[in-house]
């Protein structure tokens, strides 16, 4: 038999362990109050616009029924009650989602509180039609009107109403009908809603929710590489590289797909030593430019620019077209450095040097980056943090406002608190994407700590199951931290699904990552199905980060094979339903085949802005080879429709248009529209 354990106990010298028992619960308990990261030791995130579930685990023991309140104050300080309604039954859970709209910091409490005209209601309404204990239920409610009559913070009207009605339960000789009707009174409901009848008030401890611009959860990001738009190949083989002007060139068309970020990869000096050369080989030839991300040479480092590609006022200038056609720039922000970076010979204690007295370069076994020094952190931590400080500040004082972190999981977490609360303490504008394909843990803390965004392992789910598994964690488990980033491919990153699936896979994971999750992304030449890998790896053979690689988009366009029309398409349907610009509001439903995915977005007439729900469903066919055609089972509550009931859909892809209910026949063609995207419209 297991010993008692004491109230406080050592083990040999150890500390003494306490079990004193924590302040008080309350009267009315409140656990687990969310959103919250790590009860509450980090703030939860929101963007302006999100539509935040609030929720809350009340209970008080008996039978006497409770209610519960979220008391919510906006960053100027003003505090509004919203009313909880209770959550899956047998749960003790409430619930309530609130529509945060004002950019900065919101505390939120949870109050519990006897409700005590809801338990009378209930106790009379049952003991009054069995004939038990009539009168006294009736004097019961009376007095507790009364009570509730002289609570002067009520309108003068309410409390008449219920002097008034406390009266009428009192008359014995009125008519029995008369008195009963009381507690169904839709006014009296009314003013026990509008200000409850509570006792025995219990408050939870305070929780933090920062509300950040709406580019930090919502938008449509591509990719380019500025040196290969306006390329030229010379008669001797060596390269002109595009420039900022050339590139600025290619703005227009970006934006008239409906894309609102563009993300730059590094845009600065890269070094010569070990350089890489085409499909990542150590022979480079003459005329190799080298992986950007090998950053660092004689014209400088971090806070430089490549001179092939302008100066900086040519960056400032391409920033500034970029924002005149509705785009944002996305720099890199890349922690590593080329051999022949100024930081080696100036500052050597932010590497790690090997006992043969050489510089690591960075590895990922059996992956080798020879043109990469990573930087040591823990050498000088103070010198390292204000010259990243200082890099950063420079860039924003040039019109960035948006990072794309460059394998931020292989700097420390601490490192990343620091900076980012440090820059968006002064500029809360500034966004952080961490491209952090790593365990789960620490991909999650990054999010934890303040980046707003984050790459995932979208791009390797590709099954039902797994799609299922990975939106529906992003869209609950996950969601008070971490905004998904839905990158449909990289560089880097050239999946098995797309290098055999055609245009239809790729029709199929653009539609899915555009409808999915508020912020996608694609990487240039995604229109042009640029499918073919290099042998042994998963990425495009004669990849870009070490080659230039100038494409004729008109050609394409011209001949109808790019899948511009597409993502075009995708970026305005986006923008014109609300719905899509939510995380946390996507449900699945079911199809008798594994391969057809079905899922909706649904968003309340609250908060869309038109007084009209907001729901779509997508129904994808993701096995890019074959025609399907199956069932598919919907459960209607979740978009307020009616079990069995009848409602419209227009195929926002073709126009089609069908009568749908609970079971409905599709038919998906891998080969011409693999996917739905269906706007619902309920019958009255």
């Amino acid at each position: 038999m297991p010993k008692s354990v004491p109230q406080s106990s050592t083990v040999d010298d150890a500390v003494p362990v306490s079990l004193t028992p924590s302040p008080s619960i309350g009267r009315i308990p409140i656990l687990d109050p969310t959103p919250s990261v790590e009860g509450g030791r980090w703030p939860a995130k929101a963007f302006s616009g999100e539509v935040v579930p609030f929720g809350a685990t009340a209970f008080r023991e008996g039978h006497d029924l409770i209610g519960v309140e979220l008391l919510l104050t906006d960053p100027r300080g003003k505090t509004v009650a919203h009313r909880m309604a209770p959550g899956a039954p047998g749960t003790d859970r409430f619930e309530v989602e609130v529509q945060l709209a004002t950019e900065g910091t919101w505390r939120y409490q949870v109050r519990a509180f006897a409700d005590e005209f809801s338990t009378w209601e209930h106790n009379a309404r049952v003991k009054i039609e069995a004939g038990v204990d009539v009168e006294l239920m009736y004097l019961i409610g009376a007095e507790l009107l009364e009570r509730a009559a002289t609570d002067k913070l009520r309108p003068a009207k309410d409390r008449r109403f219920l002097t008034a009605a406390a009266k009428l339960l009192r008359d014995t000789d009125a008519e029995p009908a008369a008195r009963f009707a009381v507690l169904d009174d839709p006014e009296l409901l009314a003013i026990a809603d509008r200000r409850p009848f509570a006792g025995l008030a219990s408050t939870s401890d305070e929780r933090v929710v920062r509300v950040e611009r709406t580019r930090a959860g919502v938008g449509s990001w591509y990719e380019f590489f500025p040196r290969s738009e306006g390329a030229e190949r010379n008669p001797d083989g060596s390269w002109t590289s595009g420039t900022f002007r050339s590139a600025a060139g290619r703005l227009p068309a970006v934006a008239a797909m409906g894309f609102d970020v563009l993300y730059l990869p590094p845009i600065h000096p890269i070094g010569v030593t070990f350089r890489k050369g085409p499909n990542n080989t150590l022979t480079p030839g003459e005329h190799d430019p080298g992986s950007p991300w090998a950053i660092g040479g004689s014209a400088g480092g971090h806070d430089a620019i490549h001179p092939d590609l302008g100066t900086e006022k040519d960056f400032v200038a391409f920033v500034r077209q970029a924002k005149k056609v509705g785009l944002e720039v996305a720099l890199d922000l890349a922690l590593q450095a080329s051999p022949d970076h100024p930081w080696v010979t100036e500052h050597p204690e932010w590497f790690t040097t090997l006992p043969d007295g050489t510089i690591a370069y960075a590895e990922n076994p059996p992956k080798k980056y020879q043109d990469i020094y990573p930087v040591n952190f823990d050498n000088d931590p103070e010198g390292i943090r204000a010259e990243v400080l200082r890099i950063v500040r420079h860039w924003i004082s040039l019109g960035v406002r948006i990072f794309r972190v460059d394998n931020p999981h292989t700097k420390p977490l601490d490192f990343w608190e620091w900076l980012l609360a440090t820059v968006n303490r002064t500029d809360p504008d500034v966004v952080f994407l961490a491209e952090a394909f790593t365990r789960p843990a620490l991909l999650q803390g990054l999010a934890k700590v303040g980046f707003q965004q984050s790459y995932t392992y979208f791009t390797w789910r590709n099954t039902k199951e797994e799609l299922e598994e990975f939106l529906g964690a992003a869209a609950t488990e996950t969601a008070d931290f971490l905004r998904p980033n839905l990158f449909v491919n990289t560089p880097d990153i050239l999946t098995e699904y797309l290098q055999f699936g055609g245009r239809a896979a790729y029709k199929v994971r653009a539609a899915i990552a555009a409808t999915a999750a508020p912020t996608w992304g694609v990487y240039a030449g995604y229109e042009l199905i640029e499918n073919v890998a290099r042998p042994g790896a998963e990425e495009n053979i004669d990849s870009e980060k070490f080659e230039y690689r100038p494409r004729d988009w008109a050609a394409a366009e011209a001949a109808g094979t790019s899948l511009s029309p597409y993502l075009t398409l995708l970026n305005q349907i986006r923008r014109a339903h609300p719905a899509l610009r939510q995380l946390r509001n996507i449900s699945f439903h079911w199809s008798d085949d594994d391969q057809i995915l079905v899922f909706s977005k649904h968003l309340d007439q609250r908060f869309t802005g038109t007084g009209e729900h907001d729901t779509l469903l997508v129904v994808a066919n993701l096995d890019p080879h074959s025609v399907r055609q199956t069932m598919v089972h919907l459960d209607q509550t979740v978009f307020g429709g009616v079990p069995g009931g009848s409602f419209d859909v227009t195929d926002l892809v073709t126009g089609a248009e069908w009568i749908w209910s609970d079971s409905n026949f599709v038919r998906l063609d891998a080969f011409t529209e693999p996917v739905h995207i269906l706007s619902v419209r309920i019958r009255p």
